[in-house]
């Protein structure tokens, strides 16, 4: 499958082990917002959970070709391409099943790279490949950081920000020195912000502080359309295009655009 037959792909993986911090939401929005830009973009839905997928109107438990099947190569990733409502914006999706591949994945040699070789074919008809992570370091999400060449990290504005980001950024310089040398911090993304709430400014601060020069200068704020939005299985900008959310996503879109990433 072929799509507009671009060859300088950018691949960027979101993920933080640390749960509710935005990061399906990011996957999805950023996503979709690339997509308006015309930019052609897939998007790999690599948790079990499977938000990314049904966030997009998929009924995961209907769909036999998903990114476990692929895993263990009873498909080829063209067959588990899905088209979605947004025209330049695919979607790889997953399913429950998947959990599974962190026991399948174990033993098998070269384990770190399946993901990176189902993807192989099929990476250059995109020009952006968008991994959406479970909030966990298991063999799914190194398998994402091992194909992906920058990491995004999702930061929730609240007093326990940076538990345990010093274990994703020691998990990250891991992939980075062994297995992935391409792979770069593309940027910290501060997220669920209130700008009536002084926590709010001094989390910012203190993130600015530890991540020097690599937080994005977009901040999504908290917004119930981006809340409602999957629940009527549509991205932010389908769903209220005139939304603070909305707005957010796509200036971040342009940040990405303009940093190269």
């Amino acid at each position: 499958m072929k799509v507009g037959g671009q060859v300088n792909t950018k691949k960027i993986v979101v993920a933080n082990q640390k749960g509710g911090v935005g990061k399906t939401t990011t996957a999805v929005n950023l996503a979709a917002s690339l997509a308006i830009m015309e930019k052609s973009v897939l998007l790999i839905d690599c948790d079990p959970q499977a938000n990314a997928s049904s966030g997009l109107g998929f009924d995961v438990k209907k769909i036999e070709q998903n990114l476990y099947t692929g895993l263990i190569g009873e498909y080829r990733a063209e067959e588990i391409i899905q088209d979605t409502d947004l025209k330049f914006l695919k979607i790889m999706p997953s399913s429950h099943d998947l959990v599974g591949a962190e026991l399948e994945l174990l033993d098998k040699t070269g384990r770190e790279y399946y993901l990176n070789n189902l993807i192989r074919d099929i990476e250059n008809d995109f020009e952006y490949l968008l991994f959406d992570c479970p909030p966990s370091l298991g063999i799914v999400t190194v398998n994402a950081l091992c194909a992906a060449q920058k990491l995004l990290i999702p930061l929730q504005c609240e007093y326990y920000a940076l538990e345990g980001i010093a274990q994703l950024l020691r998990t990250y310089e891991l992939v980075k020195t062994r297995l992935n040398n391409e792979l770069d911090i593309l940027g910290v993304l501060l997220t669920m912000f209130d700008k009536r709430n002084n926590l709010c400014h001094q989390v910012a601060a203190e993130v600015q502080k530890y991540f020097q020069g690599k937080v994005f200068k977009t901040i999504i704020p908290r917004n119930v359309r981006l809340s409602e939005a999957p629940s009527h299985g549509k991205p932010v900008i389908s769903y209220d295009i005139r939304s603070t959310g909305t707005i957010a996503y796509l200036e971040l879109a342009r940040e990405v655009v303009r940093m190269g990433g």
